[in-house]
């Protein structure tokens, strides 16, 4: 009776042709793509391929400019899908300020994608939820406060980093070089003074390596091939390939706030806290139960790392836009030039003070802010409850039975991902001639 099976069987693959294989494949996959057909009245979008979604409609290094080609097709809300996960984008001021407001706060949680599953997992700022959301968000915003955070104490610590950078410039003698790096260690060193309670050398070998890990990390993040793991992280997770070195990457940037935290230890007093991590070691000590709060060192290492992120990358290359159409644009350069000159003068350091007396100034670093695109699709939220928008019903984001995100099957899931994009504008090259007026 075996022997008979196993013939029957070798029979029946045998009679199996690749062209009857791939026919197969085809309809498995129209299939799944039926079954995740978008709901009625759901925001228009391009149409999805099967599995994929629109993950190769979308150029990831470049998405801002595929998303302005979008909207000018299906309007300021529209939808994406990448593999299983559902997505909106809306854009224009009075839409983000509708979503923004929203006082049931339908769309405050943040989708935890399994990239940053497997990084930070649920911990610290920017994309945990629910209480331990709170709770971390309250400490840090009251610690760094406390610290200085819009005092006239953090002036001065970015005053003197300023003429720390200044000095930088002058090492290069008028030379042709590359700014980036200073003006990330300048950015980052007003964060190590609140976080760890000191600033280092531009020369420092091993924080010189702390912001190349923090600059890959950042690029690495958006290439398509990244972004492939958030897709198929089941798959993804044994192949090599960039996805490999952002973990990594993380891991060491971790291990170095890690080692800081290891060396307040040494010498922290309760009674007198120096910095963040002073201040957050407090914090762990007063929770006995580690059930009842989420103050352990791991959100403490994320918290930090949220910061440094958060801060460096964006602070920076706002500086470095800044710079750009300076350069782009001297004789706007030549009359901020002028005015600074005027009103500060040559030998004193700037200051928040002299802010309404220039107004030219002020006008071209708000117009550097706006024409800037330093995160062109913003941090992703998650939509929590069903709801409305424009007239789009959104789903809320349908919780899977599996306990991990990076678990997910190959069944096209519900989850919801909301875009929030300030502004698509084309912008004429000579935007910044002549007078610019802000109010």
């Amino acid at each position: 009776m075996l022997k008979e099976v196993v013939s029957l069987a070798t029979a029946f693959w045998a009679g199996l042709h690749t062209g009857t294989l791939l026919v197969g494949a085809v309809v498995f996959l129209f299939f799944a793509d039926f079954k995740r057909r978008r709901p009625k009245n759901y925001p228009p979008g391009p149409w999805p391929l099967p599995v994929f979604g629109n993950f190769f409609q979308v150029n990831f290094e470049n998405s801002h400019l595929d998303v302005q080609k979008l909207v000018k097709k299906y309007g300021n809300v529209l939808s994406l899908d990448f593999g299983n996960l559902s997505s909106v984008l809306i854009t224009g001021l009075p839409l983000i300020k509708e979503v923004l407001s929203q006082t049931d706060q339908s769309f405050v949680h943040r989708p935890v994608t399994p990239l940053r599953e497997r990084i930070f997992r649920k911990n610290g700022l920017i994309m945990s939820n629910g209480q331990i959301w709170k709770e971390q968000r309250r400490f840090t915003l009251t610690t760094l406060k406390n610290f200085g955070l819009g005092r006239k104490s953090l002036e001065e610590c970015i005053q003197e980093e300023a003429y720390h950078l200044v000095e930088a410039i002058k090492e290069e003698n008028g030379q042709p070089f590359n700014p980036h790096f200073k003006i990330n260690n300048a950015v980052s060193n007003i964060i190590c003074s609140i976080t760890f309670g000191e600033r280092f050398e531009y020369q420092d070998a091993q924080f010189q390596e702390l912001l190349k890990l923090l600059d890959e990390v950042t690029f690495l993040e958006a290439l398509r091939f990244c972004q492939l793991y958030n897709v198929f992280p089941w798959i993804m997770k044994f192949l090599p390939g960039p996805h490999q070195t952002v973990f990594s990457n993380w891991e060491k940037l971790k291990l170095f706030v890690s080692h800081e935290v290891e060396k307040h230890r040494k010498d922290w007093n309760p009674d007198e806290s120096r910095d963040f991590i002073d201040a957050y070691l407090k914090e762990i000590v007063k929770y006995t139960d580690k059930n009842a709060s989420s103050f352990n060192e791991e959100n403490l290492i994320c918290s930090t790392l949220d910061l440094f992120f958060a801060g460096t990358e964006t602070t920076s290359t706002t500086l470095r836009w800044g710079l750009l159409y300076m350069a782009l644009y001297p004789e706007v350069q030549e009359k901020v030039h002028a005015e600074i000159d005027r009103v500060v003068g040559q030998w004193q350091q700037p200051s928040m003070d002299a802010r309404e007396f220039m107004p030219y100034t002020n006008a071209v670093i708000h117009e550097v802010q706006r024409m800037g695109n330093i995160i062109p699709l913003n941090v992703p939220r998650e939509v929590v409850v069903d709801t409305t928008l424009a007239g789009y019903y959104l789903p809320k984001v349908r919780k899977h039975t599996q306990p991990q995100i990076s678990s997910l099957s190959l069944r096209p899931s519900q989850n919801l991902h909301l875009y929030l994009k300030s502004h698509i504008y084309s912008y004429p090259k000579n935007h910044l001639d002549g007078e610019i007026h802000y109010t």
